[in-house]
């Protein structure tokens, strides 16, 4: 990853505040001795440290006021203590009265987790992290896009698209580096910062935000958060309930449904998954293969169109309310398919940035094959560029693809280490990598 790391509005302009309280985490004490009670009738029992890490909860004025209520109502007894320690050292154990009453939470939820933040608190924490955003110039797009070979008019067009945050349409030909850019855009994202809570609240419903697949923890040198042994996150001075990131991006493609862009209520479990534009909140969400998924692209689009132009989305939950939450996602199409054969002009217009990510020129597909050779250790040599690209191109009226050279040397490479010679663009290896890997359609 390119190493673009600076500070910026992100890093200052939102911490979660500590808590200290109960009345701090805006969350019922009865719903806290709930999530406690369900984390005991799993656990069988517990220290009161390792409790607090649990629920993702300050031990002093919080932890410890939820377990001494459930003592006094004789729902926990204290198993084991170790003097001198404190109540945190003491190991907790579920009693058959609180085992009746956390049977009867776990019927109306099963989630047994980190405590949820409530969800107009996050909804206010991701207003304040949207100023944070890098805000590129053509040098920081010379970085970014240093491993890809782009035509001058193409790059041009990209930094402003991606100054935007809004809305990206990449079309052409499949293997000439869509893909690439929108990842090379997800690297620079990457290198930015921000605060996610691991959990939401909202209505008595527990939503699961925090997404190991698709959200990347800031390490312990970068800053505040760290991985414990058992896997949870330590903080200090702050909200645990919330996890510093990096920007999150975030990659869909044919599996994309219209079902997966709304809250996922698990029958099983009774608690809700976050849909993939907000977990992708404060980043990026590319929509690989667009056209390719189940749902009719004009009916995906359709469901973009408010949060593209209004910045606001809408949720449902299984009750039928619908809840807004912020849209602060740059939303990236790529497509190998025409744009006539997706959407119709009006539909078009509602994308801000359409860029098409053409074939590339004879001297940008030289330059490709260069470097790629290079990389790969394989003997470059313009003579037998020239001898592919006439027996194998303008023989054949094929097109050129900026993937075409990774390939190639892919197939030289398997063929020098079967025939025990070095790598080389010869006629007879160049002939040979063809044959394997062009199919006449």
């Amino acid at each position: 990853m390119t190493n673009l790391k600076q500070s910026t509005p992100s890093d200052v302009a939102f911490v979660p505040p500590q808590i200290n309280s109960l009345e701090d985490t805006g969350l019922s004490s009865l719903w806290l001795q709930d999530l406690v009670l369900k984390v005991l009738y799993f656990r069988g029992s517990i220290t009161g440290f390792k409790l607090a890490e649990e629920i993702a909860l300050p031990m002093a004025g919080v932890t410890d006021q939820l377990l001494a209520a459930l003592k006094l109502e004789k729902y926990i007894e204290v198993k084991s203590a170790q003097g001198g320690l404190g109540e945190g050292a003491y190991t907790y154990s579920i009693t058959g009265a609180g085992i009746l009453r956390a049977r009867e939470a776990l019927d109306r939820s099963q989630y047994a987790g980190q405590a949820p933040v409530p969800f107009e608190v996050y909804n206010e924490a991701i207003r304040r992290q949207k100023s944070g955003r890098i805000t590129v110039t053509t040098r920081t797009m010379r970085q970014i896009l240093s491993q890809l070979v782009i035509s001058e008019a193409t790059f041009q067009r990209l930094g402003p698209a991606l100054n935007s945050g809004t809305s990206i349409f990449l079309y052409g030909p499949p293997g000439n580096g869509k893909t690439s850019v929108a990842r090379a855009f997800g690297n620079l994202v990457l290198s930015q910062t921000m605060y996610i809570p691991f959990a939401l609240y909202l209505d008595g419903q527990v939503i699961k935000l925090y997404d190991a697949t698709s959200h990347r923890l800031v390490s312990d040198s970068d800053g505040d958060d760290a991985a414990s042994p058992s896997g949870n996150i330590r903080t200090a001075r702050r909200d645990p309930r919330w996890v510093k990131i990096h920007r999150p991006f975030i990659v869909v493609g044919g599996e994309l449904t219209l079902e997966g862009l709304d809250l996922v209520f698990d029958d099983t479990h009774k608690y809700y998954e976050a849909p993939f534009q907000v977990k992708a909140n404060g980043g990026i969400l590319l929509i690989d293969d667009f056209g390719r998924q189940q749902v009719r692209p004009r009916d995906l689009l359709n469901r973009w169109i408010v949060p593209l132009e209004n910045r606001v989305d809408f949720l449902r939950l299984h009750t039928g309310r619908k809840v807004e939450v912020p849209f602060d996602v740059l939303v990236v199409f790529a497509t190998n398919l025409p744009p006539r054969d997706l959407v119709d002009e009006a539909f078009l217009r509602r994308l801000r940035h359409k860029i098409e990510i053409g074939d590339p020129s004879y001297e940008e597909y030289r330059e490709i094959f260069r470097r790629v050779a290079n990389d790969k250790k394989i003997e470059y040599s313009d003579q037998g560029l020239a001898y592919l690209l006439q027996e194998w191109y303008v023989k054949h009226n094929r097109k050129l693809r900026a993937s075409h050279p990774r390939d190639l040397c892919d197939q030289i490479l398997d063929i020098s280490h079967y025939l025990s010679v070095p790598p080389a663009m010869t006629r007879e290896m160049i002939d040979r990598a063809a044959q394997a890997y062009f199919v006449e359609i």
